[in-house]
């Protein structure tokens, strides 16, 4: 995994590269070294840089709380938020309107994120009764649990993948920005364009479904269910268990596909519909996502510590207060 990091960030350092020397920046080097010790100077610099910001995200997870690369992004977007507002405020041109659409977008966002957490916390639970059996002179299982599916399973990679794919065009198109494919390539995939809005939530959509089949197993937890005397009142074990299991995920995986999609267009509604560009804010849906489910990760991994240490400490203390909670 690090040495194919390392690769991407290499292409991504050459691409950066060429995007720094294009038309659409026109980014002008010293002259007084060599144009090929510049280019591998900026090269360089780039991919040491992603090798570091991987070293420090490892760093995190192994001796913090949380995902270590989660918790850089997330840093990275907070302290982007007051430039932006400030940003936001200067765009306008006056004062009192460029403050007024700031707070507009503000509500926005802030109305947005309970919408997020309550489908980020959203469980679809699936009954599963456990058959008696006898193991030596014990009487096991006769219990009744359930099997939590998140209606969002893939998080906010859908997100990340469809706009990927769908810059790259764009990227290109800035090569050649004088030639009429050029132009072309960029009034198709304009970030507020319908072509651009109709691609963007079909592949947010495929790439919800497609990560979930990646990282879900339906035939596994059926198997697992089975092995153990676990069924689903009404379906048979085996297949047809696997068969539900994968029809409930394609229900639940859609609800929450269109749910991302909304959010990723929230930026795109609000231009279209008001007379700004939100897009200079930079704290659109994409960037919400993230910060709250970051948040929401880490909370529960601080809970999850709390309650293991607290645990530990009544388990060790012996008479008193502990012993009489221990008994309870």
């Amino acid at each position: 995994t690090r040495f194919m990091t390392l690769c991407l960030g290499l292409i991504n350092a050459v691409g950066y590269l060429f995007l720094f020397k294009s038309s659409a920046y026109g980014v002008v080097f010293t002259t007084e070294i060599p144009e090929i010790v510049t280019d591998l100077i900026v090269v360089v610099t780039l991919v040491v840089g992603t090798a570091f910001i991987m070293w420090m995200g490892e760093l995190i997870t192994q001796r913090g709380v949380g995902n270590g690369m989660s918790l850089i992004i997330f840093t990275s977007i907070i302290s982007r938020l007051p430039g932006s507002i400030a940003s936001s405020i200067n765009t306008e041109g006056d004062f009192g309107m460029g403050l007024a659409v700031t707070i507009l977008i503000i509500a926005v966002v802030a109305l947005t994120i309970p919408a997020i957490v309550f489908v980020e916390r959203a469980q679809r639970r699936i009954p599963v009764n456990y058959a008696k059996r006898v193991q030596g002179r014990r009487m096991m299982g006769g219990q009744s649990t359930y099997i939590p599916f998140k209606v969002n399973a893939a998080g906010v990679i859908p997100i990340i993948f469809a706009s990927s794919i769908l810059i790259f065009p764009y990227t290109v198109a800035n090569f050649f920005s004088e030639s009429f494919v050029g132009r072309f390539l960029k009034a198709l995939f304009e970030p507020n364009s319908l072509f651009y809005i109709i691609c963007y939530v079909a592949l947010i959509i495929f790439f919800a479904y497609f990560y979930t089949a990646v990282v879900f197993n339906p035939t596994d937890i059926a198997n697992n269910m089975k092995k153990y005397g676990g069924f689903i009142l009404g379906i048979r074990p085996g297949q047809p268990t696997a068969d539900y299991i994968t029809k409930v995920m394609e229900r639940i995986t859609l609800g929450g596909a269109v749910f991302l999609a909304i959010v990723a267009l929230v930026p795109n509604i609000m231009s279209a519909s008001w007379a700004f560009n939100v897009r200079s804010f930079s704290f659109g849906g994409t960037a919400v996502l993230i910060v709250v489910g970051v948040a929401l990760d880490t909370v529960h991994q601080i809970e999850a510590q709390l309650l293991m240490r607290h645990y530990d400490g009544i388990l060790r203390k012996s008479g008193g207060k502990s012993g009489s909670l221990l008994r309870m």
